[in-house]
């Protein structure tokens, strides 16, 4: 499987994944980009929608806060705080409102026990231990098998350690899709924006769901080029 020293599973298999998951991070950009320019008419700002939204959900206990960055967006469930971006936070644009509301998703989500959510949440330790544990283990695996072919156990075990990881970008698609769901529909209801703006925020709030999508292609690749590395050292 090396050819000159290079990894060709890995060339093969998880390279063209690895470039259509580059490729979804800079189509996000380029349409945030674009729709930051597309103010609403009601000069609603990110922040000020979340809120909007966040009470309107019965969730008043849930702060709002500032921090830097882009799109460095998200919903902290141990502190209920719905942290937003420079880009975000006190812009009127139809791409910061749809971010807004998205983290504003997950925290209803997690008011109403969302089930893909409880999920995720439960397997978070084990995937933490899983992500600092499961290469490692492979290579060792792999390099002791010669030594004794029991070790290759070591492998297998790193391998099912790196499947948590797949699993939770599993859980995680319908987590990001019904949160864009939800931010979407809570915008036309309480007429935040109007339906011209909410195409914009649509296109934004997709093009955010499809990097979830590719980085989970990207894993499951990598989790079948570790299953064939390990079972084909193993028939060895």
């Amino acid at each position: 499987m090396f050819y000159y020293g290079l990894d060709m599973t890995y060339i093969v298999m998880v390279m063209p994944f690895v470039l259509l998951a580059m490729l979804a991070s800079a189509r996000v950009n380029s349409i945030f980009e674009k729709y930051s320019h597309q103010k609403s008419q009601r000069r609603i700002t990110g922040a000020e929608a979340a809120r909007r939204v966040l009470d309107a959900n019965g969730l008043q206990h849930v702060r709002i806060e500032h921090i830097p960055g882009s799109l460095t967006d998200h919903f902290d469930p141990t502190e209920d705080v719905v942290r937003l971006s420079d880009s975000v936070y006190g812009d009127t644009s139809t791409a910061a409102i749809g971010v807004a509301c998205h983290e504003v998703g997950h925290a209803i989500q997690h008011s109403v026990g969302y089930l893909p959510v409880r999920v995720r949440m439960a397997i978070i330790p084990a995937t933490n231990i899983g992500s600092k544990l499961s290469i490692p283990l492979i290579i060792l695996g792999l390099l002791l098998a010669s030594a004794s072919p029991q070790l290759l156990m070591l492998a297998y075990i790193g391998v099912a350690l790196f499947g948590l990881s797949a699993l939770f970008q599993l859980v995680t698609l319908p987590c990001e899709f019904n949160a864009s769901h939800r931010a979407l529909q809570s915008l036309e209801q309480f007429g935040i924006l109007t339906d011209e703006e909410l195409r914009g925020s649509r296109k934004v709030l997709w093009a955010a769901a499809m990097t979830y999508v590719a980085a989970l292609a990207v894993t499951l690749m990598q989790l079948l080029r570790f299953v064939l590395l390990v079972a084909s050292r193993d028939r060895d």
